[in-house]
């Protein structure tokens, strides 16, 4: 028993002589994909902004003129959108509880202008009170506190998540009235 282990264990850790079944020989090499074809892959994936696609295709190595040339030709055909992709990107947060102090920062990262990125959180529509409430309710129950020291803790939770000082002014004092109503 021995010996059939050990031969099987030489044999694992021979070197193999080329053939057409040993990897990397007797095969052609594949032709690397035009910038358009990798972006376009990209895309089918999900929506990526101008910016996005520009970086992961120099990472991949292709050059300025084929990069800027491929997105060109993306957005004309319409594949390839900042404001879809920012439209979508500002759903998609919005429902995962992100503030919008945290979506502003994000669509900034991605090339948009601030005039656009008001204009997208204004049609939004969102009551960012009512969202930050609900973050506070899925993060530490429904019940308020009056604890100082828990308060300030889901207060900074608030702040990570993006909520502007304001409304964690608001859901905070909601809070303690809540707790207050309680004690009663």
């Amino acid at each position: 028993m021995a010996r059939l282990a050990r031969a099987m264990s030489v044999r694992m850790f021979m070197k193999r002589p080329p053939g057409k079944d040993h990897p990397g020989e007797g095969h052609p090499a594949k032709p690397k994909r035009s910038a358009y074809d990798k972006a376009l892959g990209l895309l089918a994936r999900r929506e990526h902004s101008r910016r996005e696609l520009k970086t992961k295709l120099r990472q991949g190595g292709y050059e300025g003129e084929e990069t800027a040339a491929a997105i060109d030709r993306l957005g004309e055909q319409r594949y390839q959108d900042d404001d879809r992709f920012a439209e979508v990107l500002l759903r998609s947060r919005i429902a995962q509880g992100y503030g919008p102090v945290r979506l502003r920062m994000e669509l900034k990262t991605h090339g948009l202008s601030d005039a656009r990125i008001r204009e997208l959180l204004d049609a939004a529509e969102v009551d960012w009170n009512i969202s930050a409430a609900a973050q506070l309710r899925r993060r530490y129950g429904g019940g308020g506190t009056t604890d100082p020291a828990e308060r300030a803790r889901r207060a900074q939770f608030l702040l990570r998540r993006g909520f502007a000082a304001a409304t964690v002014r608001n859901v905070a004092h909601a809070d303690v009235d809540e707790a207050d109503d309680d004690a009663y």
